[in-house]
């Protein structure tokens, strides 16, 4: 494979090797007439450049026979190559393009080319290179760059993505529920949040669009979608190769070449690699954790035959070894329960002595082996086909992720929760096929039918318990409970989980641009929905001590019981949209929008809880369906040149919505989903940009979000309030459930803020032109709730972060260094009680300062 890759690279940076007769002059301008200073010219396919002088003019010699392609570059345009057909006697005058012009921005996100500002909806776009030059090589680190974003994960599996705090339920990650925002990849949905933690490969530009989008995409997306488009393989032979180095051992490569292959056929291969040492000590195997080690690469074949037709085969696979995402040992809160459970006694009788909790130290001492390993990855096919003014476009994707973890969630060195493997496989296989563009002079829309299978399997998940763990679940020290502390009796007692999710997601979706009169545009739209999901559940029991006495049988199974339940489910919705933009001037777009939509049914596959007779609740087995009404008002403004102001203010409230229950029930191994009744969340969010020339560019964005459960009657107990009682007909009757009503939802900071800045100059790096830089970016999220019901002790407080970068960039080449959590900031991104609810909590750290140097070089 080497061998065939540097062949085919060595045609690419070879061809076109002939000969030509004289020198070529000319003028490079920008896209207004004024000259381009110090632009570099290159014949492709040769070593022969030159460099344009300060007015622009350049001469460069060519031994090059004819036709062939001139590559113009300079830092703030956008390289293009100009064929040469003929000579001339006459300067060549070569107009170069702006880059990032902010009134030219142009998405995708209503499935067709259109300047970002005329689209009556909430997006904030983020180039592929300035995310990288960021430091945002996933999604995770995009959170401090829009603020309206949050992502919260304790490994790759259980990560949470909202948009204005919506969209999955926080914690533990159930497989029984859709997300609600939509993650597509060069158009293609990839259904499981893992796919978030893999590093970007290539991209080109990530669209973030908030609010509703069902009318646009193939998949529900409830509360926002993410829409990032990669780099095309190209006719022209280029590549790059970027390397970055810094604290921690951290070491990240990329590189991409691109050229033709054959008549109408481009290729480009992209591969990405990082290491890095972990953050976080275990002192009781002497080993990091919290780092990584991913590895990626993406391979695409563009065939375009003709202007109507083009053809996009793509494949990718991403692989991640880390040594795992720890959690540390946070904090012991006081529950309610008798003195005899709460932490600190239980772990004296062990003879234990209570962790202190001090994150500074980033240190742990559990004594099973963390591990998250999995691979990502998929094939599909684009085809894009011009018939009249529009595009008929149809995309076919499979999908696969596999995963493998270990944990130990009690988080220390005692041996009571020691295995936590949730072992899991995924498939999934989408068609999509739509019609997008201008219907007539007035009208533009999209229609589309899409189709989506899954099939994710859980294998022999394991849940184990250790020789500690009788200690954690004994009541008391008396009567029968007394026999927990039989040797051997809970040492090794687990359970294994073989479950099967086969689901099906079928959709006609459209949606109408119709400008009824000047500047006034109305856009209704549909969406038909229909879900379908199977379900086989089958969890047994395993090992402690083997024994025939019923009294010694009761008490494991009080800890761990068998579980077995076979469900169908579908149901239907139809959903739509009523958008009214006025457009009076290219400055101003002002909308107004209602939507509808909607979350397919859940199904619980994480265990469910027992009733009083020891058996599985059924009644939990299915949860109902979320349903969506948002309202949103939105300015988009040019105030003046250079700048852009957008304002929204919006209104969500969801019917059922759903969400995770940590129960204090051990068996129930990952909680297990519920509904509230009603959650309303309702902000406003502004951002800006303002650029000076190409000196100064600043950028700032602010969300103000405010999301409260309106009615939640059946929410969990948080943890301090574990073992409450009440008076039910004057008894004391311990309570499993609270009234949460008008609480605030997890994961919400009121106060989300993020800006910018960027200072350039031009200059030289020896014979190299471009422009020295300084940049910084900041972010401030106030504190939010880390617990499904509101909590006194499970609360992250607010936190601010600083990166910056100082550097040299040029067409060419660019060098700089940079630093992230400049302040070494120690912060929680989530907390969580531990199985069992004793008292004790632990949390995901933010990472520590990291800074280093990056190399980058195009071909």
């Amino acid at each position: 494979m080497k061998k065939h890759l540097l062949i085919i690279l060595s045609l690419l940076l070879t061809a076109n090797f002939v000969f030509a007769q004289s020198a070529i002059t000319g003028v490079i301008k920008s896209s207004n007439g004024v000259p381009v200073p110090h632009a570099t010219l290159l014949i492709r396919g040769t070593k022969n450049s030159a460099t344009a002088d300060a007015d622009g003019k350049f001469s460069i010699d060519s031994k090059q026979e004819l036709p062939f392609y001139l590559r113009v570059s300079s830092v703030g345009y956008k390289s293009q190559d100009f064929q040469i057909l003929k000579l001339q006697d006459t300067p060549f005058e070569l107009v170069l393009i702006e880059s990032a012009l902010l009134d030219e921005i142009v998405v995708t996100s209503r499935r067709r080319s259109e300047v970002l500002q005329d689209v009556p909806i909430a997006i904030t776009v983020i180039g592929g290179q300035a995310a990288e030059n960021a430091g945002a090589f996933n999604v995770n680190r995009l959170k401090e760059l829009v603020p309206s974003v949050q992502l919260y994960a304790s490994n790759a599996r259980n990560t949470t993505l909202n948009i204005r705090g919506l969209g999955s339920t926080f914690g533990l990650t159930n497989d029984g529920i859709d997300p609600g925002v939509g993650f597509y990849v060069d158009g293609v949905y990839q259904a499981r949040p893992a796919a978030t933690s893999t590093d970007f490969l290539d991209i080109e530009q990530i669209e973030i669009l908030r609010g509703p989008q069902g009318t646009l995409f193939g998949k529900n997306t409830t509360a926002g979608a993410f829409n990032i488009t990669t780099a095309k393989p190209s006719q022209t032979p280029s590549g790059k190769v970027e390397l970055s180095f810094g604290n921690y051992n951290f070491m990240q490569a990329k590189t991409s070449v691109t050229g033709g292959v054959g008549k109408n056929l481009a290729a480009r291969l992209s591969i990405s690699g990082t290491q890095r040492d972990g953050t976080i000590f275990n002192t009781k195997e002497e080993r990091r954790y919290s780092g990584q080690n991913n590895l990626g690469f993406k391979g695409q074949f563009y065939y375009t035959p003709s202007d109507k037709l083009q053809i996009l085969f793509s494949g990718d696979a991403s692989i991640q070894h880390p040594a795992g995402y720890p959690l540390v040992i946070a904090g012991v809160t006081a529950t309610e329960r008798s003195p005899y459970r709460q932490y600190a006694k239980i772990v004296s009788d062990l003879g234990y002595q209570q962790p202190v909790a001090d994150p500074k130290s980033r240190t742990i001492n559990t004594n099973t082996p963390w591990k998250h390993d999995q691979s990502i990855g998929g094939l599909s096919v684009n085809v894009d086909y011009k018939i009249g003014n529009g595009t008929l476009t149809s995309t076919t994707a499979w999908r696969f992720w596999n995963w493998n973890p270990t944990n130990d969630r009690d988080f220390s060195e005692l041996s009571a929760l020691t295995k936590s493997q949730g072992t899991s496989r995924h498939d999934q296989y989408s068609q999509e096929v739509r019609y997008a563009g201008n219907l007539s002079e007035k009208v533009s829309g999209v229609i589309g039918v899409y189709f989506l299978g899954q099939n994710l399997k859980g294998l022999g998940q394991t849940e184990e318990v250790g020789k500690d763990q009788w200690r954690f679940v004994q009541t008391s020290n008396t009567g029968a409970q007394a026999l927990y502390s039989t040797p051997g009796l809970l040492d090794g007692y687990g359970i294994k989980t073989n479950s099967t999710i086969k689901s099906l997601s079928a959709a006609v979706f459209a949606q109408v641009d119709w400008e009824i009169v000047n500047h006034l545009h109305v856009l209704p739209g549909l969406r038909y929905t229909y879900d379908k999901k199977d379900v086989d559940y089958d969890r047994t029991t395993y090992g402690g001590l083997q024994t025939s006495d019923p009294a010694l049988l009761a008490l494991k199974t009080a800890v761990y019981a068998n579980q077995r339940f076979n469900t169908n489910v579908d149901n239907n919705n139809l959903s739509g949209n009523i958008t009214v933009s006025y457009r009076p001037t290219t400055k101003l777009n002002a909308y107004g929008t209602f939507s509808t939509a909607y979350k397919p049914v859940g199904v619980n596959v994480g265990g469910l809880p027992t009733t009083a007779t020891g058996e599985a609740d059924l009644s939990v087995a299915v949860v109902k369906p979320e349903y969506v009404q948002h309202y949103e008002l939105g300015l988009k403004t040019k105030p003046v040149k250079g700048a852009i102001v957008n304002v929204s203010a919006f209104n969500t409230d969801i019917k059922d919505y759903q969400t995770n229950v940590q129960s204090p029930q051990l068996g129930v191994n990952r909680g297990y989903l519920a509904n509230a009744e009603k959650v309303r969340v309702k902000g406003l969010e502004v951002d800006g940009i303002y650029q000076i020339g190409r000196f100064l560019t600043l950028n700032a964005a602010l969300a103000y979000l405010d999301g409260k459960y309106v009615k939640f009657t059946n929410a969990p107990l948080p943890l301090e309030e574990t073992g409450h009682t009440e008076l039910v007909n004057g008894v004391a009757t311990q309570a499993a459930f609270k009234d949460a009503s008008g609480g605030k939802l997890p994961g919400i900071s009121k106060w989300n803020v993020s800006g910018g800045a960027e200072f350039s100059n031009p200059g030289k790096l020896a014979t190299t032109t471009g422009r020295y830089f300084i940049a910084a970016d900041a972010s401030y999220r106030s504190e939010y709730s880390s617990n499904p019901t509101p909590s006194r002790v499970l609360n992250v407080e607010g936190y601010s972060l600083l990166n910056g970068r100082l550097g040299f960039k040029s067409d060419k080449f660019s060098a700089f260094i940079w630093a992230r959590n400049i302040a070494n900031k120690n912060y929680y991104e989530q907390l969580q009680a531990a199985a069992g609810n004793s008292g004790l909590y632990a949390g995901v750290l933010g990472d520590p300062r990291t800074y280093g140097v990056t190399l980058r070089y195009n071909l």
